[in-house]
C-alpha cells in the first residue's frame, strides 16, 4: 500500500466565535519614541492582541515554515468556524501560499464580540475539516492514476489542528467524539464515490488557548488512540508568545525538523559604521542534515529555550580564504527557514546568501583542528544548508580493514575474526531436529544462539585484550563458549588456570600493549591483575550455561584468592622497599627468589620421598615379603652425625642430605659393620687373618688361610 503520511494534508480550523475577540492580556509597547519627546505630550498606552490575532499569527508562522522547507507535496487547508464553516483555500498548488491565506483572512476580519455566541460553534469547522481530508489532492490523483488497477492501494492520511477556547475537559471530549463520528460517516460516503477517499488515519491536535493570567480549564493530554482511524492530543497554552512557541515546536515534530544556530556572524553596526558585532541566527531544516553530525558525537548541543523541549545544534561562522565558485563535496542539501524571519540578523543573513555568497560553517571545538561540516548557499532564489563530507570520500579507493573508521584504529584482530567466521559459518540443514521438549528446532534460531554465545565477550582490537593474545589461554577460550562441557573440558580449563598461576609465580611477561602510553607501561603485578580481570569477565559471561561452567568459575576464583601470609609478606616487602635503595632492593629480591625456589624444590622432594616410604611400607606388608628385622628406634635428624661437620649453622643442603639419609636408612637392615664402627670407619674381614695361620671355622664351614 502506498501510504501518504499525516504531514501530506494539514487542516487548520481556527475558532472565529465572539469569545476569541477577548484580549490576550500580553501588552506590547506601541509608542517606542521615548527619546527626544516634546514635553507635555502624553505617551500612547500599551496595546494587547486578541486571542484571534494570536491564533492567526501562530498558525501563519506554522504555514510559513512548512512552505519554506516543503514547497511541494505538503499542503494546508485553512478553515474558519463561527456560525458556519468558511474554507479559505483548496488543495490545489495555486492556493498554497501565504499571500492567498493572508488576503482571505483580511477579508473575513476579526470576530464580532457582539455576535450571538449560541449561534457560533467550532463543530462546523471540524466537520468541514473531515470533509476536506476526504478530498483527493493532485499528488494523490497522480499516484492513483499511475497505479491504475491498484488505485485502492493508495492510503489517505491527514492531520487536523484546531485552535479554540474550550470550556472544560468534557467539552474537549465532545469535540473528539464529534470528529470520530464524522470520520466514520464520511468514510461510508467515500466508499461509493470516485472523487472522495476514505480516511485511514487522522491525527487531531486540539490547542486550547486562553488569556495570560487566567487559569486553564482544560488539562494537557498526550497522544491517545480514540479509534482505529483517530488519535487525539490536547495542549493547553497561554496566548501571545507562548502560543507561537508551541506551534513552532509542533511544526518541528510534525515535519521532522531540526534547529541549527549560526554563531559569531559579523555584522556592521548602523550607529557605528566602523565597528562590527557578532550575532546569532537560528534556522530550521530537515533533521537529516544533522544525521552524520550527531553520529560523530561532536559539536555543542544546547540553548534549550523556554517552554520548549527541542535543542539546537551550534555551528560557527567560518570565513576561509577560498574561491566562491569552488565546488565542495556535499552529501546532502536541505532547505532552511529562519525562526525569527523579521529580525535584523536573519534579514541580513538572508540577503547576504541571496546575493550569491556562500558561508562555510564549522563545528566549535575546544581543542584540535577545526572541522568544516556544513555550508549555506542559495540556488534559484532558495537557500539550502549543505552537508559537507568530513570523512573519506566514496569516490576514493575503499580503505583496508586495518585502517578502520578514519584510519585511527590499525590493530584489529583480523586473523582471529577470520577464524571466528569459519567456526560460525552457516551450512545447509537437511534433517529435522527436535528439542528436549519435543518441539522442532529451527536451524536459524540455533545459529543465532551460537553466534550470541561466541560474541558475549569478543574484543575487536588487539590492544584492548590480553588473554586473546596469549597462547596459554586458547584451550579455555575455545571451550568455555560451548553450551555443555564434558569432564575433560573442565579438566582442560582447570589446567589452563593452573598454568596461568604458574606463570604469575615465575613472573613471566605478558603481551600487554603499550601503544599510546608513556613510559614502560603497567608493572608486572598490574599486568597480571588486568589479565585475571579479563579472564574472569570471559568466564562469568558463560557462567549460567551449565553447572560445569560454574565449576570452572569456582576454580578461577580459588586460584585468584591468595593466602593471608603471602599478602602480609608482600605488604612488609613493599614497606621495606620504600626505605631501601634500588640496588639493595634488586639484590635482596634476587636472594629471596633464590631461597624461595630452593625451598619449593625441597618441599617437592620431601613429598616424593613420603610417597616412596608409603610404597615401601605397602610392599613390606605383602605375604611375599621377607621377615622384617628387629625394629630399630627412630633416628631423629639431630641424632644423625653428618659426614663432615660444617662450620656455623646447618645449611639447607645439610638438612636435605640428613633427611634423605634418614629416610633411606629405614628401607633396609643396617650393615652390622657400620653399627659397630668407630668414627664411621669399619674394618673389613677382621676374623679372616690369624697370627699362626690356622684354620678358621665360621658358621659351621671350614676354610684355610
Amino acid at each position: 500500500m502506498r501510504t501518504f503520511s499525516e504531514a501530506h494534508k494539514t487542516v487548520f480550523v481556527v475558532d472565529h466565535c465572539p469569545y476569541m475577540a477577548e484580549s490576550c492580556r500580553q501588552h506590547v509597547e506601541f509608542d517606542m519614541l521615548t527619546k527626544n519627546r516634546t514635553q507635555g505630550i502624553i505617551p500612547l498606552a500599551a496595546i494587547s492582541k486578541s486571542l484571534w490575532t494570536c491564533a492567526v499569527e501562530a498558525s501563519m508562522e506554522y504555514c510559513r515554515i512548512m512552505y519554506d522547507i516543503y514547497p511541494f507535496k505538503k499542503l494546508v487547508n485553512f478553515i474558519v468556524s463561527d456560525s458556519c464553516s468558511r474554507i479559505l483555500n483548496s488543495w490545489t498548488h495555486e492556493d498554497q501560499n501565504l499571500q492567498e491565506l493572508m488576503a482571505s483572512l483580511a477579508s473575513i476580519g476579526p470576530p464580532n464580540p457582539r455576535a450571538d455566541p449560541e449561534c457560533c460553534s467550532i463543530l462546523h469547522g471540524l466537520v468541514a475539516g473531515v470533509e476536506a481530508l476526504c478530498k483527493i489532492t493532485d499528488h494523490q490523483h497522480e499516484t492513483r492514476t499511475a497505479l491504475m488497477e491498484n488505485a485502492d492501494c493508495v492510503a489517505n492520511r491527514g492531520r487536523i489542528i484546531c485552535l479554540t477556547n474550550a470550556k472544560s475537559d468534557s467539552h474537549v471530549q465532545m469535540l473528539e467524539d464529534c470528529v470520530n463520528e464524522t470520520i466514520h460517516e464520511h468514510n461510508k460516503l467515500a466508499a461509493g464515490s470516485d472523487h472522495l477517499m476514505q480516511i485511514q488515519k487522522c491525527e487531531l491536535v486540539l490547542i486550547h488557548t486562553y488569556p495570560v493570567g487566567d487559569d486553564s480549564l482544560v488539562s494537557d493530554r498526550p497522544k491517545k488512540e480514540l479509534s482505529s482511524v483517530l488519535t487525539s492530543e490536547v495542549h493547553s497554552v497561554r496566548a501571545g508568545r507562548h502560543l507561537s512557541t508551541k506551534l513552532n515546536h509542533l511544526v518541528q515534530l510534525h515535519f521532522d525538523l531540526a534547529s541549527t544556530t549560526i554563531t559569531n556572524i559579523p555584522m556592521k553596526e548602523e550607529q557605528h559604521a566602523n565597528t562590527s558585532a557578532n550575532y546569532d541566527v537560528e534556522l530550521l531544516h530537515h533533521k537529516e542534515a544533522h544525521l552524520d553530525f550527531i553520529k560523530s558525537g561532536d559539536g555543542h548541543v544546547g540553548n534549550t529555550r523556554e517552554a520548549t523541549l527541542k535543542e539546537t545544534v551550534t555551528l560557527k561562522w567560518c570565513t576561509p580564504r577560498t574561491n566562491s565558485v569552488e565546488l565542495h563535496y556535499c552529501t546532502g542539501a536541505f532547505r532552511i527557514s529562519p525562526v525569527d524571519v523579521n529580525s535584523r540578523p536573519s534579514s541580513c543573513l538572508t540577503n547576504f546568501l541571496l546575493n550569491g555568497r556562500s558561508v562555510l560553517l564549522e563545528q566549535p571545538r575546544k581543542s584540535g583542528s577545526k572541522v568544516i561540516s556544513h555550508m549555506l548557499s542559495s540556488h534559484g532564489g532558495e537557500i539550502f544548508l549543505h552537508v559537507l563530507s568530513s570523512s573519506r570520500s566514496i569516490l576514493e579507493d575503499p580503505p583496508s580493514i586495518s585502517e578502520g573508521c578514519g584510519g585511527r584504529v590499525t590493530d584489529y584482530r583480523i586473523t582471529d575474526f577470520g577464524e571466528f567466521m569459519r567456526e560460525n559459518r552457516l551450512m545447509p540443514f537437511l534433517e529435522t531436529r527436535y528439542k528436549m521438549d519435543g518441539t522442532e528446532e529451527v536451524p536459524l534460531e540455533r545459529a543465532k544462539v551460537q553466534l550470541e554465545k561466541h560474541t558475549r565477550y569478543w574484543p575487536m582490537i588487539i590492544s584492548q585484550t590480553t588473554i586473546f593474545n596469549m597462547q596459554a589461554v586458547v584451550p579455555l577460550a575455545s571451550v568455555i563458549v560451548k553450551e555443555t562441557l564434558t569432564d575433560d573440558d573442565v579438566l582442560n580449563c582447570q589446567k589452563t588456570i593452573y598454568n596461568l598461576v604458574d606463570m604469575e609465580r615465575k613472573n613471566d611477561p605478558l603481551p600487554i600493549s603499550t601503544a599510546g602510553t608513556r613510559g614502560k607501561g603497567p608493572k608486572r603485578d598490574e599486568q597480571y591483575r588486568i589479565m585475571w580481570n579479563e579472564l574472569e569477565t570471559l568466564v562469568r559471561a558463560h557462567i549460567g550455561s551449565s553447572d560445569k561452567h560454574q565449576r570452572v568459575m569456582e576454580c578461577l576464583m580459588a586460584c585468584r584468592s591468595k593466602p593471608p601470609e603471602e599478602e602480609e609478606r608482600k605488604k612488609r616487602g613493599r614497606k621495606r622497599e620504600d626505605k631501601e635503595d634500588k640496588s639493595d632492593k634488586a639484590a635482596k629480591d634476587y636472594e629471596h627468589d633464590k631461597k624461595w625456589a630452593e625451598s619449593e624444590r625441597l618441599k617437592s622432594t620431601v613429598e616424593r620421598e613420603k610417597e616412596d616410604l608409603a610404597e615401601a611400607e605397602v610392599i613390606k606388608d605383602s605375604p611375599d615379603s621377607p621377615e622384617p628385622p628387629n625394629k630399630k628406634p627412630h633416628i631423629a635428624v639431630e641424632d644423625v652425625t653428618p659426614v663432615e661437620k660444617a662450620k656455623g649453622p646447618m645449611s639447607l643442603l645439610s638438612l636435605w642430605s640428613t633427611r634423605i639419609n634418614t629416610a633411606n636408612s629405614r628401607k633396609h637392615q643396617e650393615f652390622i659393620g657400620r653399627l659397630n664402627s668407630i668414627n664411621n670407619k669399619a674394618e673389613l674381614y677382621q676374623h679372616l687373618k690369624e697370627e699362626n695361620g690356622s684354620d678358621v671355622v665360621e658358621n659351621g664351614k671350614t676354610g684355610r688361610q
